[in-house]
């Protein structure tokens, strides 16, 4: 049987999270672009770890490191995301993951935007309790907001 855990991040991690941004498949599915390794370290050291607001775990799959799931505030909106390695996907581990971040993350409602054409991650969120509220960010009508109300 798989474990999935959630644990903080260790700075090991993010050599692990920079490579699985730039799997092409990945970026494809999340219409957003993989940073260099440079930008991708300064803005997870930074923006993400250094944001004393955000709630930040890696996600690891028998003790390897999977992925990671964030959520931070953008504006008066919590949002969350994550970011899994392809070789974790259609596994249950997102699922798995994204449950156990829901029970520590306590914040409603909870936001999440996406590529509209990410189906599987659409579909994540949807099994997790998450709904479309939105079709439209920032103009562009290419991505969907969802919305967790309680949970």
């Amino acid at each position: 049987m798989t474990e999935v855990l959630l644990r903080d991040v260790d700075d090991a991690d993010l050599e692990v999270f920079y490579e699985q941004q730039r799997e092409e498949e990945a970026v494809r599915r999340a219409r957003f672009p993989a940073r260099d390794r440079d930008r991708f370290l300064t803005h997870w050291r930074t923006k993400v770890l250094g944001n004393p607001t955000g709630h930040v775990q890696t996600v690891t799959v028998d003790g390897e490191v999977a992925g990671n799931i964030v959520a931070w505030w953008q504006d008066d909106r919590r949002f969350v995301g994550y970011w899994f390695g392809q070789r974790f996907w259609g596994r249950g581990v997102g699922t798995a993951a994204l449950r156990q971040f829901l029970r520590r993350e306590q914040v409603r409602p909870l936001h999440a935007d996406l590529f509209v054409g990410n189906t599987a991650s659409v579909r994540l969120l949807e099994r997790c309790g998450f709904r479309s509220v939105d079709t439209d960010r920032d103009g562009d009508p290419e991505f969907v907001v969802l919305r967790l109300d309680e949970g």
